[in-house]
């Protein structure tokens, strides 16, 4: 007899096995995935749902641990899939069967591609997005591109070294910004846009939290709209986008850049953070955004300290779990500085394993400023979670 223990912390470990001893692609998968261990937080229920949650663990093997008014269940999905179906969940538990049905539909089947305006991105691979701020202000490369040419040449580097989508933002966001006029920003970003655009560069995301700027970028040939305030800022936005039908990536942030970081405060970031991304995905869709065009960005670095952002990485799986594409905005920031002691000019090596880190945790885009160092992490990153 032979004894072999299995990397427990990725379902790849079980398919190979399965698929080394004859099984089938996909129910290989999806066999991995279902003796994968699987924890969820159910809270705002009710007395008589949570005794039925206690007898269902103590009968289904699952760990059940509660308190008033929640819930925690752990235990194997297969084990806690049954509660997702109405012919098989406790009826004092149908209340609970949606939600967890969309937790395990996402977990067993990640978005595999995001729609943009005129195209469609593939998410097999790491998709990186480039950074280029036309602004004299921002934390770490205000006034580094002084003129619409140099933007546009820097945008073409971006491309040849690797990036699938260039981002283009005309006003900073950095904590206590001051924020930039309509026509100042407009300035800014379209003739970048414009010549990134004629010269084959792209797709072209704009950064910005305003209708007018969006439409123009759009009208300037921009596929993306990429809004840190979740289309919270400026009301117009969000119809501006389902017309246009452009990709959107909504981020989290609470207040302004004025303002956020006195809000940073959270008894659990990760939930936190995903309940209200959650809740700005479905009013986009709501507003006629199409699901497939949403992108969700967790917003590292926004009313968030150090201590948050570090726990948001490690967690970041509960942000995947919402069940659309998540990008994040990791480069330079702040919480690596406090990590590696490195000035904000020297935090692109940091920048890059945070990146891997979060494609193991399951992000799908990447936004970064060195867009040569982190293709590598992310190719080594994306070679050990491909099945062979």
């Amino acid at each position: 007899m032979n004894v072999t223990a299995l990397a427990a912390h990725t379902p790849e470990a079980v398919r190979a096995a399965l698929a080394a001893r004859g099984w089938e692609a996909q129910p290989a998968w999806f066999a991995a995935i279902g003796i994968q261990p699987f924890v969820v937080l159910i809270e705002d229920i009710t007395e008589a749902e949570r005794e039925a949650l206690v007898h269902w663990g103590a009968k289904s093997g699952s760990d059940v641990l509660t308190g008033d008014g929640w819930a925690l269940v752990a235990g194997a999905a297969s084990r806690i899939a049954p509660l997702a179906r109405y012919d098989r969940a406790p009826a004092e538990l149908a209340r609970l069967a949606p939600a967890l049905g969309r937790l395990l539909a996402a977990r067993a089947e990640s978005p595999r591609s995001w729609a943009i305006r005129g195209a469609e991105v593939s998410l097999e691979q790491p998709v990186i997005i480039g950074i280029i701020n036309v602004t004299p202000d921002s934390f770490s490369d205000g006034g580094h591109l002084a003129s619409a040419a140099a933007a546009i040449a820097h945008g073409e580097k971006l491309t040849a070294d690797g990036c699938r989508l260039i981002d283009v933002g005309g006003e900073s966001t950095r904590p206590g910004a001051a924020p930039v006029p309509v026509k100042e920003e407009i300035a800014r970003v379209v003739p970048v846009i414009a010549g990134l655009v004629k010269r084959g560069a792209g797709p072209i995301s704009v950064d910005t939290r305003k209708a007018e700027v969006a439409r123009a970028a759009l009208d300037a040939g921009a596929a993306v709209v990429n809004d840190v305030s979740g289309l919270r800022f400026d009301p117009a936005l969000a119809d501006l986008a389902t017309r246009a039908e452009a990709g959107v990536i909504l981020m989290h942030m609470r207040g302004t850049p004025a303002t956020m970081d006195d809000l940073a405060r959270y008894d659990h970031v990760a939930p936190e953070v995903a309940a209200e991304l959650a809740a700005l995905a479905e009013q986009a869709e709501r507003g006629g955004i199409a699901r497939e065009r949403i992108v969700v960005d967790p917003g590292f670095g926004f009313a968030k300290t150090a201590t948050h952002n570090f726990r948001l990485l490690d967690e970041l799986a509960t942000i995947v779990a919402l069940g659309y594409p998540v990008a994040v905005g990791l480069s330079r920031k702040r919480f690596l500085g406090a990590a590696t002691g490195r000035p904000v000019e020297d935090r692109d090596r940091a920048t890059a394993v945070a990146c891997a880190l979060a494609w193991e945790r399951g992000a799908r885009l990447f936004r970064v400023h060195d867009v040569a160092l982190a293709r590598e992490a992310l190719a080594l990153a994306s070679a050990t979670t491909t099945p062979t």
